[in-house]
């Protein structure tokens, strides 16, 4: 399917989806064998049926004795603790805890146990559990993000900023729910501008959940699903002509001589969610930019050459900055350290900076790939002043593509 014309560039909003399960305890478990695939109250067209059918097939999870699964109903800290210790064999990473309200001979006892000793929950002050408690679908998210381990590989607001109602996320909860995001655990219906992280998790969404955390752990294949938060759409085509919002991480400020030798290597991120019409995400935020600056027209251009997306997926792309022609002079007895404050030069620049100041404290990580600054110290022998091209390159790099972009 091709989206031309569907798509815009935005702060895409990532959504998660509430979850929960029925209420007869002992049911929310049985082994494959016996386990009912089909159920009247999930149609073939109900949005978290490849979800439910996959886990009620690996035995994760089942229906109730009158056949219904009951899609809608609220799951209990209980009945997920149940849920999480079949579904994931995980090594024990604390020891056991004597819950108060955990009676002898609970039906739960040994999935609470389990829960708990391998991190996926944890219980509340005085060494209560709950177990019959709704678990809040920010519960959810923390307990698999805790459970497998993850932490956010990008600042955390700048991940949940996508969320347009991050301000109900509890504060516990916010750099487990950017993990999970990252991860694509989040998966929302029917709205990917909310995130209700309050709000019971329902049976459906438990089981969307907790199978997105199955195929980011690698144990299952994932389920094309246009409600899984971060996942790239396939078959998508971004028009040329469409722009890139971009930033750059290492400085404030790029320089450039006007006759840098060779093409300068550079990595960008993409600043924000570009998203289609309907609001899923066709290139994450952070994904990756790489290209160089080459010398162009009297100025520097960032050319791209390829997107790297955060689940490693490589996308090949023809775009462009404008160029940039804005100059900056420097002359003998400029204070170069003032200069190159928060700011990464080319080798030509380097070197033209150090021939004319006649300062040699520029570092090695404040010079960009390129040629030996040495070798082209000559370019400069006997001036007085060099004009340098500078770049802000969080504002001058943003990026309009050349060509169709297509996503496979």
């Amino acid at each position: 399917m091709s989206y031309v014309n569907a798509w815009k560039s935005g702060t895409a909003i990532l959504v998660a989806l509430g979850m929960a399960t029925g209420t007869v305890a002992p049911i929310v478990i049985t082994a494959p064998a016996s386990a009912q695939t089909a159920f009247p109250d999930v149609p073939s067209s109900y949005w978290a049926s490849g979800f439910i059918q996959a886990l009620v097939n690996r035995g994760v999870i089942a229906g109730f004795p009158d056949g219904s699964f009951r899609p809608e109903e609220p799951v209990t800290r209980a009945q997920f603790a149940a849920i999480v210790s079949k579904a994931f064999n995980r090594q024990p990473v604390r020891q056991p805890v004597q819950f108060t309200d955990i009676p002898a001979g609970f039906w739960a006892t040994n999935a609470i146990q389990a829960a708990y000793t391998t991190g996926f929950l944890a219980g509340y002050p005085g060494n209560a559990f709950r177990p019959d408690e709704n678990i809040p679908r920010a519960q959810v998210l923390v307990s698999l993000a805790n459970g497998l381990n993850y932490a956010a590989t990008a600042p955390v607001d700048s991940v949940l900023v996508a969320y347009s109602d991050v301000a109900n996320i509890p504060e516990y909860a916010r750099p487990s729910i950017a993990a999970a995001t990252q991860r694509q655990i989040v998966v929302n219906y029917p709205d990917v501008k909310t995130l209700n992280p309050n709000q019971a998790a329902t049976r459906a969404e438990v089981a969307a959940f907790v199978y997105q955390a199955l195929v980011s752990a690698g144990q299952v294949s994932a389920i094309n699903s246009p409600y899984i938060v971060g996942a790239v759409p396939q078959g998508v085509r971004i028009p040329a002509g469409a722009s890139i919002p971009v930033r750059y991480e290492r400085a404030d400020r790029i320089l450039l001589a006007r006759n840098e030798p060779n093409p300068v290597p550079v990595t960008l991120k993409v600043s924000q969610n570009i998203v289609d019409a309907q609001g899923a995400v066709l290139i994450p935020v952070n994904s990756a930019v790489v290209g160089q600056l080459q010398i162009a027209q009297g100025g520097a251009q960032f050319v791209a050459s390829q997107i790297v997306l955060p689940n490693g997926t490589e996308l090949p792309v023809s775009a462009n900055s404008e160029v940039i022609t804005r100059t900056e002079s420097v002359s003998r007895g400029t204070n170069v350290g003032r200069l190159i404050g928060g700011t990464v030069v080319g080798a030509g620049a380097a070197a033209g900076i150090s021939a004319v100041t006649g300062d040699r404290v520029i570092k090695a990580e404040e010079v960009l790939p390129g040629a030996a600054v040495g070798a082209l110290a000559g370019f400069f022998l006997g001036r007085d002043k060099v004009d340098l091209i500078a770049i802000n390159p969080n504002t001058d790099l943003n990026l309009t593509l050349a060509s169709d972009l297509v996503i496979r």
